[in-house]
């Protein structure tokens, strides 16, 4: 399980370190590709090929389900760490996600979030005084916390 965050900066070569921790949960290799939320994604290839399983089953005839389909994969890479740790993230995504200096990466449980500082700091202070509702709206039914 990915779970945690971190604070690092990402180089003029679009090179970034990840943690350790990070490191040992996503392999030798891996896959990152544009999430949603201007943020990119990291998988394990097993959690990539779990996910890949699940978007085959989508309908190709729906328009929606082949603009995600493309937008996804076309941002996907696969990835190996440097002796330091790092990654090279492509210059589409650095793009996309809105990466320039200071990042947060995170986990969550079966991927990593990467993200630049200020938009991830904007989205916690934009959800912080509805996390109550969020979790209602979510859980009422199912599971409690």
């Amino acid at each position: 399980m990915l779970m945690g965050e971190f604070h690092h900066n990402i180089d003029d070569k679009g090179r970034l370190v990840i943690p350790a921790n990070y490191r040992v949960e996503l392999g030798e290799s891996f896959v990152i590709t544009r999430g949603l939320e201007k943020c990119l994604y990291a998988y394990s290839l097993t959690e990539w090929n779990k996910l890949v399983a699940k978007l085959n089953e989508l309908p190709f005839t729906k328009k929606d389900a082949r603009t995600f389909i493309r937008t996804f994969f076309s941002g996907a890479t696969v990835c190996e760490f440097d002796k330091n740790g790092r990654i090279n993230i492509t210059s589409p995504l650095v793009s996309y996600a809105g990466l320039t200096k200071a990042c947060v990466i995170i986990g969550v449980n079966d991927r990593l979030e990467i993200w630049d500082e200020e938009l991830f700091n904007n989205l916690m202070n934009e959800n912080a005084d509805n996390m109550e509702e969020i979790a209602e709206s979510l859980f009422a039914n199912n599971i409690s916390l």
